[in-house]
């Protein structure tokens, strides 16, 4: 689990009464007001769990997860997220740029960081999609962990 400085009802869960994947049935969930935020999109169940059990152990919050374009855009904009973890392959193929905007509207305070296989030409068009930063899924977990801190100081300041 997570460490919990200060104290208060999860928002969505009290208003909308939506588990999430770390709640307790039947226990009230709380977080640190003060715990950065993220959403975690990525299409593969495993990297999602990887993910997840990383920003954790981060001291961030996974506020909701999706595995397709269509639940990232209706979700994560209702889930008040500082962070926005994307899997490249996610977007959509023919419109990233297009997908990109339309997610920068929906959450304009959150960062978005891209999750990419190669670096190549991909990491270009990321960044000039919109993207905040991206993060290769070929580094090392450490990599990951200190790109992922290195953001997080950023939404801290």
């Amino acid at each position: 689990m997570f460490h919990v400085n200060r104290s208060m009802p999860l928002p969505q869960v009290a208003e909308n009464n939506t588990p999430r994947s770390q709640d307790v049935v039947g226990e009230s969930v709380l977080y640190d007001e003060d715990m950065i935020r993220v959403y975690l999109a990525n299409p593969q169940t495993e990297e999602r769990s990887a993910l997840r059990l990383m920003l954790v152990d981060l001291n961030m919050e996974v506020v909701g997860e999706a595995a397709d374009w269509a639940t990232t855009l209706t979700q994560a904009p209702v889930s008040r997220i500082d962070m926005l973890l994307i899997d490249w392959d996610l977007l959509p193929r023919t419109a990233s740029q297009t997908a990109l905007d339309e997610l920068r509207r929906a959450c304009p305070a959150a960062l978005v960081i891209i999750l990419i296989s190669h670096l190549d030409a991909r990491q270009q068009a990321a960044l000039s999609a919109g993207a905040d930063a991206f993060i290769s899924k070929d580094e090392s977990p450490e990599r990951v962990a200190e790109r992922l801190r290195a953001v997080a100081a950023s939404v801290q300041t």
